[in-house]
């Protein structure tokens, strides 16, 4: 059940965040992640992580639905607690500060009754003792028994960290003679290996509740095709910092700036204007024609590393015009080219 010493900021101001998803290469016998469109075909279906990967049949509950395991991670303070309320809103059975050595016995058990356990989330964090070997404990016993897993991780900046457990005066579960930063780096530091061989990591910074919300839904649903990548497109300003899980950052600030012409200042790079505007620069249009050749170059050969995510950040300097205006045309260049899903958050957007 939800608790620990999970700090996080469930109003955070209200403005949008960084969050990003980082893609890993295969694990034999282990399905892909995915993605939740807002364009394109948008339907959820089932593919293996990699070309010739052989991999167990999915688990299925005594009514023929596919078992669902996610295993929650991240940084004290980073928002577990309050991802683990969203997962019990979602219909997830939610399981906190389980101690390492019980994980393998957890998993016998979630794999013995899987109608009672079709949706379960398990926070595994620094409270489980070698958090790095309690996971690889936790997901072998789970693969081993065809049930498929996904881990997602939560991550924030520093000074946030430290700023949220100044608010609620919660106690770190590594404080001691080092101070509140001095725990947060060794944390950081025991916690690398899971965040390495995480599926996905979110940078909960800056999001609100229902932002963190949107953003874990997108994630639990699977990647549609072995032949798709599922791409992530964020918008954003540089004066507020880059995404850190991006794959590939691109820097549009070489274009004319919009907020300079009085009548464009206040639209965004949603609106015909702004869009004719950026777009009508002989360099935009290099640009992008620049971005899309290297995109035909490259996406074949993430496709065929084993890659099923790729994030794209496309910054400008307060995210709120050019940044728009190009994410925007990719993701329309990518649904014709028919790589793959696509999503797109302008992290921005709500902040002007």
């Amino acid at each position: 059940m939800p608790g620990g010493s999970d700090a996080f900021d469930t109003t955070a101001g209200g403005s949008p965040g960084e969050v990003g998803v980082r893609s890993r290469p295969p694990r034999q016998g282990r399905p892909a992640g995915g993605t939740r469109t807002r364009g394109g075909s948008g339907g959820p279906s089932e593919t293996a992580r990699g070309a010739g990967v052989t991999e167990p049949a999915h688990a299925k509950d005594g009514r023929g639905n596919e078992q669902r395991v996610v295993i929650l991670s991240g940084l004290s303070g980073a928002g577990k607690t309050a991802a683990t309320k969203l997962f019990e809103d979602l219909g997830y059975t939610c399981m906190d500060n389980v101690p390492g050595e019980l994980l393998p016995d957890l998993a016998e058990l979630v794999s013995t009754d899987r109608h009672r356990f079709e949706k379960v989330a398990i926070v595994l964090d620094v409270r489980a003792g070698n958090a790095p070997l309690a996971l690889a404990a936790m997901r072998g016993a789970l693969d081993g028994r065809g049930i498929k897993t996904r881990v997602i991780f939560l991550d924030a900046r520093d000074d946030v960290l430290i700023r949220r457990f100044s608010e609620t005066r919660h106690r770190h579960p590594l404080a001691g003679r080092r101070g509140i930063a001095g725990s947060i780096a060794e944390e950081r530091r025991l916690l690398e290996p899971v965040r390495a061989d995480s599926d996905t990591v979110i940078d909960t910074s800056d999001l609100s509740l229902r932002q963190l919300k949107e953003r874990i839904f997108s994630h639990l649903v699977d990647v549609p095709s072995d032949q798709e990548l599922a791409f992530q497109l964020i918008s954003f300003g540089f004066k507020y910092g880059v995404p850190l899980e991006a794959d590939l950052v691109f820097d549009v600030r070489f274009m004319e700036n919009p907020y300079y012409v009085d009548e464009l200042r206040h639209l965004s790079g949603l609106t015909p204007a702004v869009r004719g505007y950026v777009m009508g620069q002989p360099i935009a249009q290099q640009f992008f024609d620049f971005l899309s050749g290297l995109l035909e170059l490259t996406v074949p050969g993430f496709k065929s590393e084993g890659k099923t995510r790729l994030t794209i950040a496309i910054g400008c300097t307060g995210g709120y015009h050019r940044s728009i205006v190009i994410a925007e045309e990719l993701r329309a260049w990518l649904e014709r080219r028919g790589y793959g899903t696509v999503a797109v958050f302008h992290r921005e957007l709500e902040r002007e």
